[in-house]
């Protein structure tokens, strides 16, 4: 006898395979400080590019107070993946006065950004161990980036709130 799959009686209906066309989905943009601290976060559509969103982003840092004299509102250098390589945009970041490391399309693998970007990759694991942000139930946008955002400052609650290691290791 043959198996279900390659017989000719097959009750199987000859219906096209379910595909994801008309999902949908969403992305997580984040920013973060060297620390892996949440700065911004945006949201967008599953389908659009990531270089979009490196502007607004850039754009969305609140003011972070420092040393003294006038808060710092960009930083001094972005780090960025293959899918933020766009020479355009590349001199919009240099026009904010930020000075962007971001990783050629079309190279090897090995730059050494990886070692950064490690900090970034924690954050959005951080981010997503929130069950509402790991899959999007919510239709609305709105509640889902409310909940976003919600997410970013219980990180940084979370963060702030533990003592430094340093101190912690000394007790």
């Amino acid at each position: 006898m043959l198996p279900l799959a390659n017989r000719s009686d097959s009750w199987a209906p000859s219906l096209p395979a379910l595909t994801t066309h008309f999902v949908r989905s969403s992305k997580h943009h984040l920013i973060t400080d060297a620390t892996g601290i949440p700065l911004a976060v945006t949201l967008t559509g599953g389908n659009r590019n990531d270089v979009t969103q490196l502007i607004p982003l850039l754009q969305a840092v609140p003011p972070v107070r420092g040393r003294r004299g006038r808060p710092r509102r960009r930083p001094d250098v972005v780090l960025g993946d293959r899918g933020y390589d766009h020479d355009k945009y590349r001199r919009l970041v240099r026009a904010l006065g930020v000075k962007p490391l971001i990783a050629r399309r079309g190279t090897e693998h090995g730059s050494g950004l990886g070692n950064q970007r490690s900090v970034l990759e924690r954050a959005s694991a951080h981010l997503h161990w929130f069950r509402r942000l790991r899959i999007r139930w919510e239709i609305r946008d709105d509640i889902h980036e409310a909940f976003l955002t919600l997410g970013c400052a219980l990180i940084c609650w979370r963060r702030l709130s533990q003592p430094p290691r340093s101190l912690a290791l000394s007790q």
